[in-house]
């Protein structure tokens, strides 16, 4: 790559100086900046950058671009390292911070990996904008470093990367997706071997290893196809993945009418054959978001998340219209499952979707009732969810009887691992807040395809007796206490958006408070420093994973003490959690409430007061915070 001219280089180094001394960009990105413009790693990007800062001088708007682009670097996250697309930066995803990502795994697998034979690694993409691209770059890095690639070639989901990693026994894996973040981003999520994302110490090795990149080996992608180094992955690895998907399936009804929205992403290729696969005919495509765009055009506001119920709106309104059953929804990389229903099974009735953690309820209620009906449930039986999710889903498992977890730091990788820890035998469900399911131990990721899978069954199940999939929602509410909750996002992106972040979660852990919403404060839990904080300043350890996650223990006076568990972790009934998102810009808060078990007829009525108790909590919150 040819150098940038002396005169080039002198002006845009002076464009940083100048636009740092007025305060328009960090002191971290003009420092990253001038290593991108001057050192010989990044000498294919220097062009690209200096361009951009000569049109600058008449676009402001760029250096806040590029401020963003440069003020830190993509760390390894709940989901990865992902990020907005743009052409350089530290802070973004191109072919340089891919390329390195690549890099950085080829060289901390070949330092820690002593398995005998060549190692190899396992390829898939979403349908997001430069996926593939971006998929074929990093086979062409670890090509270079001497690896075998197995390519899925075509768009595929997160869930069956996770399989095509333990099919083909590869020394790890990528799945190029942002999963459900806007159009603008892109991802490479690591699997380690054995299908479970990468873990510590894993993650933090590998970017280290990231860090200390320098050169960036290729091999053409068509190179390593005609040496027999680079091998497609197709039919064989769908057929082996839905038919191990197809083994959570029970006998029983199938009749059921669903539509189905893969939002635009790659669902049509899993769910889809699941569904028909398991003997569900009356499925049908949601048409308009039916085509893989990674611009998900029909989607409201254009992010294909299925925690944001409108996705699913156009959807709904079809469904009612044609007396259809139920409506499902996939992120793009179809490892999350959305739904809805109508309340009743009344001609006209309301629809409404659920929540992650309603979901979570309802599938890991049917999955263990199947279990006992099949004289299969065993006390070694394992549900695992995180410490973030519904404790609704620990009083579902005790009282079937099983052993429940619920302990786990954000992000599903941790209930990936908790399934060896276990033992592949002992795990029957694991679910997060975040519409993430999983039963089977086929993959080691949440999996949107036996998600609908199981939903579908339950819900025919529920159609054969006449009631819906919410009515059974209210039973389970009625007989292990009404639990609901409130999840509040708020996005703050950049560096400032970072500096309030850190800002906020000091406050919370110096400044404990009494009282939220009227709701006592009994404690804190301060995983971060692995303490329980009280008020007093009185300081207690415990063991646990360790995040950046605060939870408020509150003391409701009309409900009873929560009793604490081997780990003195009261399952969420009144709380408050708040973290910062290891996926998008944004600090998290989980608002959860709880009525005690209740007669059918005193739900209403009790809803409407834990909703008003939200809105409280809420705006007590953001009053304290500032946002």
């Amino acid at each position: 790559m040819t150098p940038l001219s002396a005169d080039l280089l002198t002006d845009c180094l002076a464009q940083l100086d100048r636009t740092h001394q007025d305060g328009t960009i960090t002191d971290h990105s003009v420092a990253t900046m001038r290593t991108w413009l001057t050192e010989a790693r990044y000498s294919e990007f220097a062009e690209p950058l200096a361009n951009l800062i000569q049109r600058a001088k008449s676009d402001k708007d760029i250096w806040k671009s590029l401020d963003d682009a440069y003020w830190t670097v993509i760390p390894f996250g709940t989901g990865g390292r992902r990020g907005k697309m743009f052409p350089v930066g530290s802070n973004a995803i191109n072919d340089r911070t891919i390329g390195e990502s690549a890099q950085g795994l080829a060289e901390y697998v070949t330092e820690t990996c002593h398995a005998e034979g060549e190692p190899s690694c396992t390829i898939a993409y979403d349908t997001r904008h430069r996926s593939e691209h971006f998929a074929k770059l990093c086979s062409e890095v670890l090509l270079a470093a001497g690896f075998k690639i197995f390519f899925l070639r075509g768009f595929r989901s997160t869930p069956e990367l996770s399989y095509a990693v333990r099919y083909t026994k590869s020394t790890c894996g990528i799945m190029v997706t942002a999963s459900h973040n806007p159009p603008s981003d892109n991802a490479v999520k690591v699997y380690w071997a054995g299908g479970v994302q990468v873990l510590p110490p894993h993650d933090k090795g590998i970017i280290k290893r990231v860090m200390q990149v320098n050169e960036i080996g290729r091999v053409p992608f068509e190179d390593g196809v005609q040496k027999g180094r680079v091998v497609f992955m197709e039919d064989e690895i769908d057929t082996a993945f839905v038919e191990a998907v197809l083994k959570q399936a029970t006998p029983g009804v199938r009749d059921l009418s669903v539509i189905y929205t893969p939002l635009h992403g790659v669902g049509a290729t899993a769910v889809l054959p699941v569904l028909q696969g398991a003997g569900f005919q009356d499925v049908r495509l949601f048409g308009p978001q039916a085509d893989p765009d990674g611009d998900f055009p029909n989607v409201p506001g254009h992010v294909a998340n299925p925690e944001n119920p409108a996705v699913m709106s156009g959807a709904i309104d079809e469904a009612r219209s044609q007396s259809d059953d139920v409506v499902m929804a996939s992120d793009p990389d179809c490892d999350r499952l959305g739904a809805a229903a109508a309340i009743d099974g009344v001609s006209g009735s309301e629809w409404k979707a659920f929540t992650g953690n309603q979901l979570g309820a309802l599938l890991t209620d049917w999955v263990l009732n199947k279990r006992r009906d099949q004289e299969k449930l065993r006390s070694a039986d394992t549900v695992v969810t995180t410490l973030v999710t519904s404790g609704l889903i620990r009083c579902i498992g005790e009282k079937y009887g099983v052993n429940v977890i619920d302990w786990l730091q954000v992000g599903f990788k941790w209930i990936g691992r908790t399934i060896d820890d276990v033992g592949a035998e002992n795990f029957v469900f694991g679910c997060e807040e975040s519409h993430g399911y999983l039963a089977g131990t086929h993959v080691r990721d949440k999996d949107a395809s036996v998600a609908a899978l199981l939903l579908a069954e339950l819900a025919a199940d529920l159609k054969s007796q006449g009631k819906t999939l919410h009515q059974k929602l209210d039973e389970i509410f009625c007989a292990y206490g009404c639990h609901l909750e409130r999840q509040v996002a708020i996005k703050l992106p950049g560096a400032a958006g970072m500096d309030q972040m850190r800002e906020i979660m000091a406050g919370l852990r110096a400044d404990l408070p009494t009282e939220f919403g009227g709701l006592p404060v009994r404690r804190a839990r301060d995983y971060g420093q692995l303490k329980f904080l009280e008020s007093g300043g009185r300081e207690t350890p415990f063991e646990g994973e360790q995040g950046d996650l605060v939870i408020f223990d509150l003391i409701d006076p009309d409900c009873p003490s929560n009793p604490g568990s081997e780990h003195d972790f009261p399952p969420l009934r009144n709380a408050i959690a708040a973290r910062p998102s290891g996926t998008e810009p944004k600090i998290k808060f989980y608002l959860f409430v709880f009525s005690p078990p209740l007669a059918v007829e005193e739900l209403p009525s009790v809803k409407q007061v834990l909703e008003s108790r939200l809105d409280l909590l809420e705006k007590d919150l953001r009053r304290r915070v500032g946002v």
